[in-house]
Formats: C-alpha cells, structure tokens, sequence
C-alpha cells in the first residue's frame, strides 16, 4: 500500500553535526564566547537554530548578543553547510527503493526553511517531494507541533491514516504523537537507542533499510 513517508532531516538522512558545530563555534568566537564541542552541539539540537543558539551561548536567550550572534550562525550556516554533511550510509539507496514502491517522500525539520530545501535539492534531488523547515514567522508552528507535518500530507494529497514519520530524536516521537501517525525511529542518529527508548520510541530500526521490515 502506497503511504507518505515523512522524514526528519538532521541525524535521519543527513550527519550534519559537524557543519552545525563549525557554524556554531564561528558564531560564538565572534562574541568572545567558549567554543562548544561536538558533544554538547549534539545535544542542543533538534529543537531549530534558535534554540540551538540558546543552548550555546552563556546566558541563553537573556544574552544580549543572542540576536546578533543568531544572525552570524545562520548566515556562516548558509554559505558552509555543505562542508562536511553528507546523507549516512544506504540512505539513498532506501529513498530510491522507497519511490520504486510509489511511495510519496516528505521531509520535515525544524532546520530554517531555506536550508531545508538547498539541502534537499542538493543531496536528495528527485527523491523528495516535498520539503519543509522552520518557518514560525508565517505562522506555522515547529515540531513537535503537527502544522508543518500536516502541511506535507495535505500539498501530497494523502492522509494521516496512510502516513508515517522517521525520525532520531525525542522530538519527532511527540510530533508523530501529536500527528497521530506512527513513528519509527532511527539509531544512527543524535541520540543513542536507550535515549530513544526512554522517551518512547516503539519502533527501532538500526539501518536504512530495515524501513521495509516495519512499513
């Protein structure tokens, strides 16, 4: 049965950290600020560069920096995102076989919309059908909110009913929760199978195309 698949973006398709943290660290070094390590740049994400940003720098979002040094991360982001993110072993052979099954693809991340989409169309091409990042200033609420996974199913035609979400973090558990569809998660990721586990996770799949064992 045909379904949409909706998948999460970093961690899940793409190993972005190591762009993440060299865009971080630039902007924090420009304030004079500690640089963090991989390990820390791990854990502050999933929640979009704002609160990545908040996660990073001393005094959080009360830093009066905050904005300025947003606004550095995103545009060093934006022109060395490609440096050393690359999709995991066998994620392009999944998407492929997953569109030879006349599944629709989807991607929905809480990454700003713009990098979203480049990334999408450099890496992944013609295997997406759609892609959508953050964009809370039109309105549509971030995961773990439904709206940007609604939106998918609604511009690809489907259902929730036929729909299922792939993702690696604690926060695309609640947003397939909140979506009611169900989600499978994956234990190459950010975060580690018993985190995964601890936070709900009811399917597990350790490589790309194990997809096909739970579909």
């Amino acid at each position: 049965m045909e379904k949409i698949i909706i998948f999460d973006l970093d961690g899940t398709l793409l190993n972005t950290l190591e762009d993440l943290k060299d865009s971080t660290n630039y902007a924090l070094e420009q304030f004079q600020y500690p640089q963090r390590s991989i390990d820390e740049i791990r854990s502050f994400v999933g929640n979009g560069v704002k609160l990545l940003i908040e996660r990073a720098i001393p005094q959080g979002i009360e830093n009066p920096n905050f904005e300025k040094c947003l606004q550095t991360f995103k545009e060093h982001y934006s022109k060395n995102m490609y440096n050393k993110t690359a999709p995991y072993p066998e994620i392009i052979n999944m998407l492929k076989n997953l569109k030879r099954e006349k599944h629709k693809i989807a991607v929905v991340s809480n990454k700003f919309d713009a990098a979203v989409k480049e990334l999408c169309q450099k890496y992944f091409k013609d295997l997406i059908d759609i892609a959508i990042g953050e964009n809370e200033a039109a309105g549509i609420n971030k995961k773990p909110a439904p709206d940007t996974v609604f939106k998918a199913i609604f511009e690809l035609n489907g259902t929730v009913s036929k729909s299922v979400y792939v993702g690696d973090s604690d926060v695309d558990i609640q947003t397939a929760k909140n979506s009611f569809i169900p989600c499978i998660s994956v234990s190459w990721g950010f975060r580690d199978k018993e985190f995964l586990i601890k936070n709900g996770a009811k399917i597990i799949i350790d490589k790309p195309n194990e997809i096909f064992n739970v579909l």
